[in-house]
């Protein structure tokens, strides 16, 4: 049942329920993730430390949580006259499942398992104060509104990922991490723990991982993408001990979550080979990474290797009862395979094809050993290169190709897609945003992720097991960070994969989100907070151009200005599109009566003849980098000039493309200016070649405006170029691709992206 039916009820309601009758204030409930059914009844139930609450041992763990969330004594005998009592019902089908009542003298908790009542008692929790997270709540006692929920997820895995790797975090912060989770209904933790750039789990039959593969002598300072690459010098690294695990896995399992570990191989086995150079193929010494990307260095095949990958493995499988083990199976460019002899002669003794097999034959060779602990595998999409390992999972991370190709052979799949899933992509287009990877994914994204592909039938689907959001930390060195990226998108996600989809409401849900900022207040949770943020468009009617203002919230109030003077409360408020007949900057911000809420809003737009008139293109974005559309290369905004990937650029993976726009008449034109991005590091580069074709039959190219040696260190590559004195209505851009990313570049033997930006005509 969606919020806006049950607001419609609450007048019904309270005539109907036979609750206490004394007055009170009806609250309509802010709960994430939205739960599947919400009754509101007339009438509250007082609760304070001495409520009575009672369970037997099927319900251990969620009834200590909540005596402990109560700060509630174990042994307190209570004269309350209210009860919190926990009901075994095995007639709930979903073992997640629950009903929450609450009555006025009694809230029951029904579930036929003790994570189903766990996850009713975080409902109940979030019903509550948020000062009772920190036990500062006042003595009197405090009111929740009767009702009755009944709930269940949608999805059996519900996961979030992070990366210790690339940057360590404290064992206290894993926790904290884990509780997060916990509140949020996730039931999985992900947990990558090695790397190209570090070790960071005590294996004690292989010392050398402590004491060389958990430290990297340096760590990248900037971006990957910033030329020349610049160190910081300085020695970083750590890694977990087998007694910090044991304790994290138990406090973990004291919250129903599920902690999967991941030890990758064949490749990001740079930091294993630099302890043991036995492990790869060249035999050579090697250093621990100390900057981000694929690496050549990966395991060998040999027998020696499979030995040590083993042992490593028993030690990670007496740690973590978990039925999965991940094992990572990305990015292990064949390269050092095709010339060691060992692998090669692995190839002809198996009967292989070539290195992608042998990559199968890796695989599958070490799930056959984990199988025989007891365990299963999941890896990333490339396991499915060259063949899928008989009982795997796949984590499909490279769109959905993967997923459906698995779902297809009848493999379970869990969704973590870069395009909707990637929390350590850019959230917001703010100048002020942190350092991170790239790409642009806002929490409205997040939200409308739907972890079933289009392409499956009803029986494929259900081989989707769920999602999870993953967090990368090349460019995230602290634990506030990781909050940052973290929240609130770790709120769409959690809605993501337990709501129904019928039930899920964006505008809705950031009113939710709200309300719930000030609970991760409370917990000292730093999330990034751009509820208050201006979104800005664009549009045109009757060949007419108008810009178009909107927040998120849809309650609050916009003012602004279009001179670039300072927005405040004498400035204009804004209740409808702003015509544009010239170029304008604008500034914009929301406010309540007395001041300002967030971030100030500023955008110009470069107003020129293709504002706002027809455009095509012979290819379709990438999903992934759609930007404001075809639309967005004319609408006088250019894109951000710091990095790809924000609503102004449009991605385009390894094609050739057509841009035609149309004028609407003739006109004379006297310039032609574009922009591409050229982030090589990130695998994006200024296309080859540019010519623009005109009415008449002639065409021009297009000329970079800087020379080659600038272009490599730039970001950005400007190109311009026309003859005087053209007439034309239409105008046509060829834009071809750069092609195969060069050897010795990040990336190399992939096709080139080519990132476009507004398309200027003057």
């Amino acid at each position: 049942m969606s919020f806006k039916k049950i607001a419609v009820l609450f007048v019904f309601i309270s005539f109907l329920s036979s609750c206490k009758t004394e007055e009170y204030v009806t609250e309509i409930p802010q709960i994430i993730p939205i739960p599947s059914s919400l009754v509101v009844n007339q009438g509250f139930f007082l609760i304070d430390k001495t409520i009575n609450i009672t369970y037997d041992e099927t319900f251990a763990i969620s009834g200590d949580f909540l005596r402990k969330f109560l700060k509630q004594d174990t042994n307190i005998e209570s004269t309350s006259s209210s009860t919190i009592q926990f009901i075994f019902d095995d007639t709930i089908e979903n073992d997640e499942g629950y009903q929450l009542e609450i009555q006025p003298f009694k809230i029951i908790i029904s579930a036929k398992t003790d994570r189903g009542a766990f996850y009713a008692v975080q409902t109940l929790r979030q019903l509550l104060p948020p000062e009772f997270e920190t036990g500062s709540f006042s003595e009197e006692k405090q009111r929740i509104q009767c009702m009755t929920i009944t709930d269940a997820p949608q999805f059996k895995y519900r996961g979030m990922h992070l990366d210790v790797s690339r940057h360590m975090f404290s064992a206290d912060f894993i926790k904290k991490y884990i509780d997060a989770l916990a509140m949020l209904k996730m039931n999985t933790f992900h947990w990558h723990l090695t790397e190209d750039q570090g070790w960071r789990i005590e294996i004690k039959k292989y010392p050398k991982l402590q004491e060389i593969a958990a430290y990297r002598n340096e760590t990248l300072i900037g971006h990957y993408s910033d030329q020349p690459h610049q160190f910081d010098g300085e020695q970083y690294g750590g890694f977990y001990t087998q007694e910090e695990v044991k304790d994290i896995v138990a406090y973990a399992q004291s919250r129903h979550i599920t902690i999967i570990p991941e030890i990758e191989m064949p490749g990001h086995a740079q930091a294993a080979i630099a302890a043991y150079p036995n492990l790869g193929c060249t035999g050579e010494q090697v250093n621990v990474a100390t900057k981000w990307g694929v690496f050549e260095h990966i395991y060998c095949s040999k027998d020696e290797t499979f030995d040590f990958l083993e042992d490593v493995l028993d030690e990670v499988t007496s740690l973590f009862p978990s039925e999965y083990i991940h094992i990572g199976g990305d990015e292990a460019p064949k390269t050092n395979w095709k010339t060691c002899e060992q692998c090669q002669n692995r190839i002809k003794t198996e009967g292989l094809k070539d290195e992608h097999e042998l990559q199968n034959y890796f695989i599958t060779r070490i799930e056959k050993y984990l199988n025989s602990k007891g365990k299963q595998i999941i890896g990333w999409d490339e396991i499915l290169e060259g063949g899928l390992a008989p009982n795997a999972t796949v984590m499909s991370w490279r769109g959905t190709n993967g997923a459906v190709a698995a779902a297809k052979q009848k493999h379970n799949v869990i969704m973590t897609p870069t395009s909707h899933c990637y929390f350590d992509y850019y959230q917001s287009t703010n100048p002020d945003e942190p350092l991170a990877f790239g790409g642009f994914l806002p929490l409205e994204k997040v939200y409308s992720f739907n972890p079933i592909p289009e392409e499956l039938s009803t029986e494929e689907s259900k081989y989707i097991l769920g999602a999870q959001g993953n967090i990368w930390t090349e460019y995230i060195p602290t634990e506030d960070q990781v909050e940052y990226m973290a929240f609130p998108r770790i709120l769409a996600m959690s809605e993501v994969v337990w709501s129904k989809n019928e039930n899920k409401d964006y505008s809705n849900f950031v009113k939710r989100v709200e309300h719930f900022n000030k609970r991760l207040d409370v917990l000292d949770i730093n999330y990034a907070n751009h509820l208050y943020e201006i979104e800005g468009e664009l549009i045109s009617e009757e060949n007419k151009n108008y810009y178009k203002l909107s927040t998120t919230l849809e309650d609050k109030t916009i003012y602004y200005t279009l001179d670039g003077s300072p927005v405040n409360l004498f400035s204009h408020v804004y209740t409808e599109p702003i015509p544009i007949t010239e170029s304008t900057k604008i500034k914009a911000a929301v406010f309540n009566t007395e001041k300002r809420l967030g971030n100030v809003f500023s955008e110009t737009i470069n107003y020129h003849k293709a504002v706002g008139k027809k455009i095509t293109i012979n290819k379709t974005p990438h999903k992934s980098y759609t930007g404001s559309g075809p639309e967005g290369l004319i609408n006088g905004i250019s894109g951000s000039d710091s990095r790809y990937g924000d609503k102004e650029w449009l991605g385009f993976w390894g094609e050739d493309i057509e841009i035609v726009i149309d004028l609407g008449e003739e006109i004379e034109i006297n310039s032609i200016e574009t922009r591409f991005y050229n982030g090589k590091g990130q695998w994006i580069y200024a296309p080859k070649n540019i010519i623009a074709y005109y009415d008449d039959g002639s065409s021009s190219k297009i000329n970079f405006s800087t020379s080659d040696d600038i272009i490599i260190k730039a970001s950005l590559v400007t190109h311009t170029g026309l003859r005087e004195g053209l007439k034309t209505r239409y105008i046509k851009l060829k834009v071809e691709n750069y092609g195969t990313i060069p050897d010795g570049k990040q990336g190399a033997g992939q096709k080139a992206w080519t990132f476009i930006d507004e398309i200027i005509i003057n």
